[in-house]
């Protein structure tokens, strides 16, 4: 797992197949991973924001059904030829967690994703024994989620003490924040910690942050792949980017172009101009437009379009079209929805 994620991969989030009964659809679910699959993903991560955190909710149950649909599909479509990073989101506070954690192990999850919001009022020593006492089940990803959606702010002391448990394999960089974005790398820097893979999560700044050599250890740590809601839609061409990226071919001035044409994508996608309201509805309406989903439909009825999101989507995906995968997508649609 160590040496995969360091290698840098494209690790999309995986979104919830619903009809537009908001009932569960395997059918669906499936094809999204064998979509993934076929588009070149090193990863996947599921039970996650992206996923819906209502999966865990008892009227809904959808947890342990969805960790086993797409544990079960990897391992069938794909087989054991080449590594993978299959990667469960964990939440909640401690005996939850511990049982989330447990669950995934179980599964064949190779890391867990460990999201803190359901602490966010604790202490910082509080969560470092809380992630510790995760790490011992599981190899853990550490994950910086955005305060927006229900993360809160850590600080370059809490990322330091958190890169001393030894069982931590990566972290998902996602505050959406220069600042706070910098503090983690810096942590891990100076820690002389070299076996922890950075990723990005910041949607709004994705190429920046796979480009940039940061200047606190030498050689320079660098944010090796991502960990992404953004790369749920266009898979193939996020990892044709990352390709590219490393071949490292183009100009300063074409990378920070082609990042501001990813960003407006982004933009609509997740919803920017209303606070990332729309953020999972917009994910759901970009893979239902390429036949992928069969609704944009949430398990939370408050989870909607926004206002003019729709037409933003359109403006995008018609501005786009090389940050998503139509003609892939629709030469093997068929094939995954049997």
């Amino acid at each position: 797992m160590r040496s995969h994620l360091a290698a840098g991969q494209v690790i999309p989030a995986m979104p919830l197949a619903l009809n537009d009964d908001r009932t569960w659809s395997e059918r669906y679910q499936r094809a999204l991973v064998r979509y993934y699959l076929d588009a070149g993903a090193g990863g996947l991560a599921v039970g996650v924001h992206t996923t819906q955190f209502e999966i865990r909710d008892p009227q809904h149950d959808l947890l342990g059904t969805v960790l086993s649909c797409c544990a079960a599909e990897v391992s069938s479509y794909r087989g054991e030829s080449s590594p993978f990073a299959l990667i469960s989101g964990i939440c909640g506070t401690t005996p939850q967690a511990i049982r989330e954690a447990e669950l995934a192990r179980s599964l064949g999850y190779g890391a867990g994703l460990l999201s803190l919001s359901a602490m966010r009022d604790a202490d910082d020593a509080t969560l470092i024994a809380h992630c510790r006492e995760i790490a011992e089940i599981l190899p853990l990803i550490g994950f910086y989620l955005q305060p927006s959606i229900g993360g809160r702010t850590y600080d370059y002391r809490f990322w330091r003490e958190f890169v001393t448990i030894p069982n931590v394999v990566a972290i998902k960089i996602a505050p959406f924040n220069r600042y706070a974005t910098l503090e983690v790398v810096r942590a891990v820097a100076e820690s002389g910690r070299r076996d922890i893979a950075l990723y990005t999560g910041n949607d709004d700044n994705i190429i920046h942050d796979l480009l940039t050599p940061f200047p606190w250890s030498d050689p320079p740590l660098r944010i090796v792949g991502g960990l992404l809601g953004q790369w749920a839609v266009g898979t193939r061409r996020a990892v044709s980017l990352l390709e590219e990226i490393r071949s490292g071919k183009r100009s300063a001035s074409e990378w920070a172009a082609l990042n501001a044409r990813l960003t407006d994508f982004n933009s609509a996608i997740f919803d920017a101009a209303n606070g990332f309201a729309g953020c999972i509805a917009g994910i759901n309406e970009g893979l239902r437009r390429e036949g992928l989903l069969p609704s944009r439909k949430c398990l939370g009825e408050h989870e909607v379009l926004s206002p003019g999101q729709i037409e933003e989507l359109d403006r995008v995906f018609l501005t786009y079209p090389e940050w998503h995968d139509s003609c892939f997508i629709e030469a093997h649609l068929d094939r995954w929805l049997t």
